[in-house]
């Protein structure tokens, strides 16, 4: 494969890890698939360049499913011979069950399971009751000074506390969040064009880390997903079902998919340094592949054209509502 061919790398934020622009996800992914089709599937991501896998343990709140994805995606490596120099890994730390559940201890537990000594760099998750923000980023550096993972980031966090922990990190000589994990879409996008976060992706100060691009699959054409999909912060998936049809037409237009204009808009912000998506069959992720093809060649374009399907611009963009 050529280098043109291959995904780009970018920096995930301030004196953060340089990985890929795309990366898998593995909530609902490795744990669908047969064994040896993903073994396969890995060998053909990494082959393009994808470098960054997001695992997790889901254990906690309302991602308690014990599933077996993280220990499947520990076996796939090995399977594969995959060195661990040759990709990155983004961890999670809950806040469900913080601090009665520590970060030590959920860090032991995850990577034991992955079969791994330490993460990349990891995404402190989301909380309904807001926590104890300055504390968090002291247990979070701590683990870095452990040595468990060198850089973290924040996953939709409400914006006054990622200040709060940009500004006590800075006052205390930490190390700061250096991105933003948000849900980011054709549809959803206050969050992070807003004036909260849209001002620290601006700035530089944070990058943004897209996810749940395809709103489960509703906005590539899979109007009712049979899986287990993310929540709908402000209640607008009907309008996105609705929408759907509209990216399919845009797409269209211009002799693409589906998933690769809703890729291509994500890329087309300035701010993106990682686009995740889950994919569960070989011919999903080379199709999402393509999406890198379509964005060098139109991305203002295809931006333009989805301009108008953005479904919570009057949804509060400051966080409060995820």
């Amino acid at each position: 494969m050529s280098d043109t061919q291959r995904v780009p790398v970018r920096t995930l934020g301030p004196g953060g890890v340089t990985t890929s622009l795309f990366g898998l996800g593995s909530w609902n992914t490795w744990d669908r698939m047969e064994f040896g089709d993903a073994v396969a599937l890995l060998r053909r991501a990494l082959d393009a360049g994808v470098t960054l896998f997001d695992v997790a343990h889901y254990n906690m709140g309302p991602h308690a499913e014990q599933a077996r994805t993280d220990v499947i995606f520990g076996e796939l490596v090995r399977e594969a011979g995959v060195r661990r120099e040759d990709y990155q890994l983004c961890g999670k730390l809950w806040l469900w069950e913080y601090p009665r559940a520590g970060f030590r201890e959920q860090l032991e537990v995850s990577l034991g399971r992955i079969g791994i000594e330490r993460a990349d760099t990891v995404v402190v998750g989301d909380y309904m009751e807001r926590p104890d923000i300055r504390q968090i980023v002291l247990d979070v550096n701590e683990q870095i000074r452990a040595g468990w993972f060198g850089g973290w980031g924040v996953n939709n966090w409400i914006a006054e506390d990622v200040d709060l922990a940009l500004r006590f990190a800075a006052d205390e000589g930490l190390t700061p969040p250096g991105f933003a994990q948000l849900k980011y879409s054709i549809a959803r996008r206050s969050m992070a064009e807003g004036d909260h976060y849209g001002t620290h992706f601006a700035a530089g100060t944070l990058a943004l880390q897209a996810s749940d691009v395809f709103e489960g699959g509703i906005l590539v054409g899979r109007k009712f997903p049979e899986r287990k999909i993310g929540a709908d912060p402000g209640g607008i998936r009907e309008a996105i079902r609705d929408a759907g049809d509209a990216v399919a037409r845009v797409a269209a237009g211009f002799g693409a998919t589906p998933a690769q204009v809703a890729i291509a808009f994500c890329l087309e912000h300035p701010a993106v340094a990682n686009v995740l998506f889950g994919v569960s069959r070989m011919e999903q992720l080379d199709d999402n592949l393509g999406a890198l093809e379509l964005w060098r060649a139109h991305g203002a374009e295809v931006r333009a054209a989805l301009s108008d399907l953005w479904l919570d611009r009057e949804v509060r963009a400051d966080g409060r509502w995820t």
